[in-house]
């Protein structure tokens, strides 16, 4: 009975240890994406029924992205899962994705490093529209407005919907 009841203890300690350096957090952001090139080529028989590309017009894009996670390492690093919206010139679509995001630095002024990983769908001239995985890598800057308030921008690499684009984001973490 001893024992089970030291095995409690401890493992409370350790949760309320662990918990204290788990902060919930949100962020929100804003982007340009500036179409660069279709990152797939076709070669299409005469009996396909192929509609071009995903994004036949190469067009740029815009999002819309909130992420919610937690903050951990004295808030230096972020993971979440966000949701958001993209406008590529009239093809609307969503977003799911994972955001995994690293501040090296404790001062007010410090760079940052973002992963994001996931799923986009777009609303474009196939039936139903097209699924595609997205993969985005970003570097940029992180200002600390207050405790609980930071602004960045960032660019960096793109992959969705069979393109590669160069995306510019602005946003906030809470």
């Amino acid at each position: 009975m001893r024992k089970y009841f030291l095995l409690i203890l401890v493992l409370n300690i350790i949760s309320i240890e662990s918990y204290s350096q788990l902060r919930y957090a949100r962020k929100m952001e804003a982007g340009f994406m500036n179409f660069r090139y279709n990152t797939v080529q076709y070669d299409m028989g005469p009996d396909s029924d192929w509609k071009g590309d995903y994004l036949n017009k190469e067009q740029n894009g815009i999002d819309l992205n909130m992420v919610n996670g937690i903050s951990l390492f004295e808030k230096r690093f972020f993971a979440g899962a966000g949701i958001g919206y993209q406008n590529f010139e009239g093809i609307s679509g969503i977003t799911i994705f994972g955001d995994i995001e690293y501040l090296p630095l404790k001062s007010k002024l410090t760079p940052l490093l973002n992963i994001k990983v996931g799923y986009d769908h777009i609303w474009n001239q196939y039936e139903g529209g097209t699924g595609t995985a997205l993969g985005e890598f970003t570097a940029g800057i992180d200002y600390k407005l207050s405790e609980k308030l930071n602004i960045f921008l960032k660019s960096g690499m793109l992959f969705t919907q069979q393109a590669f684009f160069i995306p510019v984001k602005i946003g906030v973490r809470f």
